[in-house]
């Protein structure tokens, strides 16, 4: 499969679910123009994320075709520990051995795979997550090799790294926690080793999912801090799809009135304690608003199937906490994967709580729904900030440094009520909703992020 500029590109994501979400959304977007892409990840990697597509093509054949104009590549990754995860650490260490058997083992597969496309191909270019950044140094072996690296967490992030007192920050009252606060010392010397590669091997630029409706201002900051990725900055975001074909969606919420539901889901890679579940449900119950949950087991490192025994006793809290709301229809469960993009673009959905990944957080946004701000670990804290005092979109369900504390029902309930039944939630929700038009405005044509998109592909192909 090669395209008329005889340029082959490899989209090479990190094996975890909010950064191959976002790698394959860029994947689809540039194979939509023409361009040969080769999305290159552990085998249950690409099993799960191909599974998991959603508000693209309506679901089923649709879906089918759409994944049939990009390649999956299966980069061999060896055997390594898939412990279940443990809803009493609030980062996922559980993928560690994954995480580091990816950036210890799978820079030998790339390299094959890239030789063999610069063989065949003009110019190669590798798009690759940040925390990949072994896949520059192998595009830089290359005659005919490039880099860009795919920055998958809030652009704003970049700038509380590189300056947490920066003026911009301080004027809207914005704490940087430092990564140490918020992941485990192991994580943060993987993310170290990984800038290190970036250093060793720059490459033209960076890729940003985001948009200037969202954080121009740190668009504009960034621009001008010196970067490993290369000098170019291209912001595409988002890269979810925000116009969605059909309403292939729950049939419980297509019977609900509309901004009446409260979403809940705290993304793939954490676990609630069963006190935490108990608490939540609690205040569900207790605010009286109309919900739907999603209460899953994280992600384990093998993508098997999540420990039933443990799922099974949270539901049973959940459910006996519930019994009375469910039975009356004023809410859903769901232990499973879920279609949030549907989700957040239906009509009955007023508000989502959230865990703030940069996945999560974008995504709600383009739909215009405010966000009740529930952070877990690394660049959540962040999110939440930015959501929460800087587009002012959102509330704080559990402050970052209660983080090891069971967040009481009560806490819960007060945020709920807030977004949902007070006058100053219905600002709230007016002003997520105007973000979301802005947001969709900037991948429309003459868009910001469209133009960027453009001169992306423009730069790939010259």
């Amino acid at each position: 499969m090669e395209s008329d500029s005889g340029v082959a590109v490899v989209t090479v994501p990190f094996p975890a679910q909010g950064h191959l979400n976002q790698l394959l959304h860029l994947s689809l977007l540039l194979a939509s123009r023409g361009l040969p892409v080769h999305f290159a990840a552990p085998e249950p990697h690409l099993r799960e994320v191909r599974a998991r597509l959603h508000g693209w093509g309506g679901g089923g054949a649709a879906d089918s075709l759409l994944l049939s104009t990009v390649r999956f590549r299966a980069l061999e990754v060896p055997a390594h520990e898939s412990p279940a995860p443990d809803p009493a650490s609030p980062f996922p260490a559980h993928m560690l051995p994954l995480f580091e058997a990816f950036c210890s083992s799978a820079r030998a597969p790339l390299g094959k795979l890239l030789d063999e496309l610069s063989a065949t191909h003009r110019r190669v270019v590798v798009l690759h997550d940040r925390m990949a950044a072994f896949a520059a140094g192998e595009a830089a072996r290359l005659p005919n090799g490039e880099a860009l690296g795919v920055h998958c967490l809030a652009a704003s992030y970049n700038v509380g790294w590189a300056d947490p007192g920066h003026a911009l920050l301080r004027d809207h009252g914005l704490v940087f926690h430092p990564p140490d606060a918020c992941a485990t010392k192991e994580f943060v010397a993987l993310a170290k080793r990984m800038g290190q590669e970036r250093r060793r091997a720059p490459g033209a630029g960076m890729v940003v999912n985001t948009c200037r409706a969202l954080e121009g201002e740190f668009l504009d900051v960034l621009a001008g801090i010196p970067s490993s990725d290369g000098p170019k900055l291209f912001a595409v975001g988002p890269l979810n799809p925000v116009l969605l074909p059909g309403a292939e969606c729950l049939d419980w919420l297509d019977k609900q009135p509309p901004s009446s539901v409260l979403y809940v889901a705290f993304g793939t890679t954490s676990s609630l304690r069963q006190e935490q579940v108990r608490e939540l449900a609690a205040a569900l119950r207790d605010s009286g608003q109309r919900f739907i949950w999603v209460l899953r087991d994280a992600d384990r490192a093998d993508m098997r199937a999540e420990a039933a025994a443990e799922s099974g006793a949270r539901l049973s809290v959940a459910a006996s906490e519930l019994r009375d709301s469910m039975a009356r229809g004023a809410g859903v469960v769901i232990t499973g994967w879920a279609p949030q993009l549907e989700i957040l673009a239906h009509g009955a959905t007023a508000a989502f709580m959230s865990h703030c990944g940069w996945n999560s957080t974008v995504e709600s946004l383009s739909h215009g729904k405010p966000i009740l701000a529930w952070p877990m670990h690394s660049d959540q804290p962040w999110d939440a900030e930015l959501v929460c005092k800087y587009l002012r979109a959102g509330v704080l369900v559990r402050p970052w440094e209660q983080r090891h504390d069971v967040a009481p029902a009560a806490a819960i309930r007060e945020a709920i009520e807030k977004v949902m039944a007070s006058d100053e939630g219905t600002e709230m929700r007016q002003r997520a909703a105007a973000l979301g038009e802005a947001v969709r405005g900037a991948v429309a044509e003459g868009g910001s992020s469209r133009q960027d998109l453009e001169e992306l592909v423009a730069y790939m192909t010259r």
